[in-house]
């Protein structure tokens, strides 16, 4: 399994994550569901009518962070919009019940794919394990 396979895995299945971004010099996190690998890059959707939006497009600058079963995943990055439609439509397929709030072309929905990471999965009983991509 590729570390993109690995990270998406790990956000799927943990099913909640929380993002977090600056604005200004302020952190902000937030929970968040979504994780689809699409043409080889690890993405996560959102709207941009929400502050989130906002602050990636002057920072992109993010971490994500996701626990499950005694595990947690930490992953620093950078979050990049994919503004093609087939980008927006391929994360509303992997998740159809975002349809009810999002359309690949109501000019709200935004896929941004994961750059420059660093995923770090960590445990009380074992050393961290570090994955770049």
């Amino acid at each position: 399994m590729s570390s993109i396979e690995r990270a998406c895995k790990f956000l799927k299945d943990a099913e909640t994550y929380y993002l977090a971004t600056v604005e200004g010099d302020q952190p902000r996190v937030r929970p968040f569901g979504t994780a689809n690998i699409f043409e080889g890059k690890l993405y996560i959707q959102t709207g941009k009518s929400k502050p989130v939006s906002k602050q990636l497009h002057i920072n992109p600058k993010a971490e994500i962070c996701a626990f499950k079963d005694g595990e947690w995943l930490r992953i620093a990055c950078e979050l990049i919009e994919d503004n093609r439609r087939e980008a927006r439509a391929a994360m509303l397929d992997a998740y159809p019940h975002l349809r009810a709030m999002y359309s690949e072309d109501d000019g709200n929905t935004e896929a941004f794919y994961i750059r420059n990471a660093t995923a770090t999965y960590s445990s009380f009983t074992k050393a961290p394990e570090v994955e770049t991509f």
